[in-house]
């Protein structure tokens, strides 16, 4: 089992190396999503979640999330072969939460160095948990 903490991360790189380890069989938990990063200028991010919540019909969807470990779930997803039976099932191994739960509490939390925000060559980033507040989510 990896336990990776989201903090400091940038979305996309560690949801590839989470979605990779899925597809090979191992159970992934990812803590602290609301405080992953966003790269890019604030409101180009805040127009592109927009648009994403916003496409679609309300009562036919597709439906986008606007909590924090939900968008870290949802980007995992994309990243898998979500309509075969081997990503489903890699989908399943995925567990994604907005704090450290009590059973993780003790153990070793994990992070990806080729993911750290101290990467990107600009300085323009948004953590998500911001992010889903704009949306009108919780966290």
């Amino acid at each position: 089992m990896n336990i990776i903490d989201a903090t400091n991360l940038l979305l996309g790189r560690f949801a590839t190396v989470a979605a990779k380890k899925a597809l090979l069989g191992e159970e992934i938990v990812i803590v602290n999503c609301e405080n992953a990063i966003i790269s890019g200028k604030k409101e180009e991010i805040i127009e592109r979640y927009k648009q994403k919540v916003k496409r679609g019909i309300p009562l036919k969807g597709p439906y986008f999330p606007k909590q924090s470990d939900l968008v870290v779930r949802r980007t995992i997803r994309g990243m898998l072969p979500f309509k075969t039976a081997k990503g489903r099932e890699a989908f399943k191994r995925v567990m994604c939460y907005t704090h450290v739960p009590s059973e993780y509490q003790n153990k070793k939390l994990e992070s990806i160095k080729t993911a750290h925000v101290s990467k990107l060559p600009s300085l323009y980033y948004m953590r998500l948990g911001d992010v889903c507040r704009l949306l009108g989510g919780k966290k």
